[in-house]
């Protein structure tokens, strides 16, 4: 596949903004080359713009090359940079599987791409020829969500696999949930991978979300010309310093996952036998989508015993859902606890 023919003829052309730090290779005492503050705090330099230190970590724990790495600020940022990157406002057009995480569309839109909603099946799964039907020069991404979020769970790797090698332009999966899931991820398959951007996220399982770091993998070919395009200084120096902390507490973090899985499972158990819990869904991440009878007013008792959960009702195929995180044992056992006593109290909160 030619990539460089799927970029926006003005991104292949364009001469990034070269920052101070990114000119500048080696070791320096006096630093007065970026008109930063001369007072020494923890912060008055501009970051490393190309996250060195952090990428060869991370492509370390991941099995691929630095060069084949690229950080945002949250993975919505590395969204909009695919987008704009690929398409062309007002020609291009992406699509996106539904229901699935909203920020596919808001970046499309704010970009004033033409949107493609492409709905799952009653299982949550793709279809192939939904996703492929019809394409033009002019169909430059889709957004896939593995696990799928509000659904939680995985879509099928033999469609995903077909779909992949039928789409004309850049295919985009979503692994913001992977590590809770049996499956390897994407980016273990890159090299065959040519025209995939695999998203990955410190917001779940690394417990980053308020850091704001986003990692995207794909070819080096697709991250040169994404490089491009981001701010120079897009990851500050806290989020790198805490990245990095992060990524050395391997054991931390994957007993924190075990933990999770386990929850899960507790909370499934112990709904299964409620008769107002209609379908719990199966699950490869953090949460769980549930239907419940009625469940607008149980989703605002727990909100009067604050307990917050998310109401995804108004989703695709999500008539009757709440989608619930999969927090500490305690707030587990709270949250079961609550449900249940909603339910046996019968017509008091009907």
């Amino acid at each position: 596949m030619n990539i460089a023919s799927l970029v926006r003829e003005n991104i292949r052309s364009l001469t990034p903004f070269s920052s101070a730090r990114a000119e500048f290779k080696g070791e320096a005492e006096v630093f007065l080359d970026a008109n930063e503050s001369p007072y020494q705090t923890d912060y008055n330099r501009y970051p490393d713009p190309h996250q060195r230190e952090l990428k060869g970590m991370i492509a370390t724990a991941q099995g691929v090359k630095q060069e084949q790495i690229i950080l945002g600020n949250g993975s919505d940022e590395i969204i909009d940079l695919i987008v704009r990157t690929f398409c062309e406002p007002k020609q291009d057009i992406v699509r996106y599987i539904s229901p699935s995480f909203g920020m596919y569309k808001v970046v499309a839109d704010i970009n004033d791409i033409k949107c493609e909603e492409i709905s799952l099946d009653t299982d949550f799964d793709l279809g192939v020829d939904l996703c492929l039907a019809d394409q033009t020069a002019h169909h430059k991404v889709l957004f896939l969500c593995s696990p799928n979020n509000p659904t939680g769970n995985l879509l099928s790797s033999d469609r995903v696999k077909a779909v992949i090698d039928g789409w004309q332009g850049i295919v985009v999966i979503d692994e913001a949930y992977i590590e809770f899931a049996d499956q390897d991820s994407m980016t273990t398959q890159l090299s065959q991978l040519e025209n995939v951007i695999v998203l990955q996220t410190f917001s779940k399982a690394m417990g980053g979300a308020g850091l704001r770091l986003g990692m995207g993998f794909a070819s080096s070919q697709i991250i040169s010309y994404l490089v491009k395009v981001k701010p120079p200084y897009n990851v500050n120096n806290h989020t790198q310093a805490m990245a990095m902390s992060i990524l050395k507490d391997v054991d931390l973090t994957q007993s924190r996952i075990a933990e999770a899985r386990t929850e899960r499972q507790k909370v499934v158990s112990a709904l299964s036998n409620q008769t107002n819990v209609k379908k719990i869904y199966p699950s490869e991440a953090n949460f769980l989508l549930i239907r419940f009878e009625k469940h607008k007013e149980l989703y605002q008792y727990l909100m009067s015993h604050r307990v917050i959960i998310r109401d995804r009702s108004s989703q695709l195929n999500c008539a009757g859902c709440l989608r619930v995180t999969i927090g500490l044992p305690e707030e587990n056992d709270r949250l079961i606890k609550l449900i249940n006593q909603y339910y046996e109290e019968g017509t008091v909160h009907r």
